[in-house]
């Protein structure tokens, strides 16, 4: 049961990654890291890519759970979900070099 648990929890941290994985959306997470409670049509304009492009970064993000969005009357608004996040940032955080001198980085072992 836990290495179903355990695939379960790499497919999800694997999908936020992908999500991740593209210059455009990177600039639409920082913008709304900036401006909270962003609307779409000022995403478009500072993103500066065609509506249809944002449209579907704006999807993959949302379909990842790293952003949510309302519709507020004619509009979108788009925010950031943090939380989304946390197992994407539980992996990097984990990524360190090994205690004691144990080192994993190629040529390490040569220089020391």
């Amino acid at each position: 049961m836990e290495s179903v648990k355990m695939a379960t929890d790499e497919t999800t941290t694997a999908a936020l990654a992908k999500a991740l994985a593209h210059p455009a959306r990177i600039r639409i997470l920082r913008l709304l890291q900036a401006t909270p409670g962003c609307i779409g049509g000022e995403i478009v304009g500072a993103v500066g890519l065609a509506q249809s492009t944002v449209s579907e970064h704006l999807r993959i993000l949302k379909a990842a759970g790293v952003i949510t969005g309302e519709i507020d009357g004619p509009r979108v608004c788009y925010a950031l979900n943090p939380a989304a996040l946390a197992p994407l940032a539980e992996l990097i955080m984990g990524l360190t070099p090994p205690p004691n001198g144990a080192c994993c980085i190629p040529g390490a072992r040569e220089n020391a």
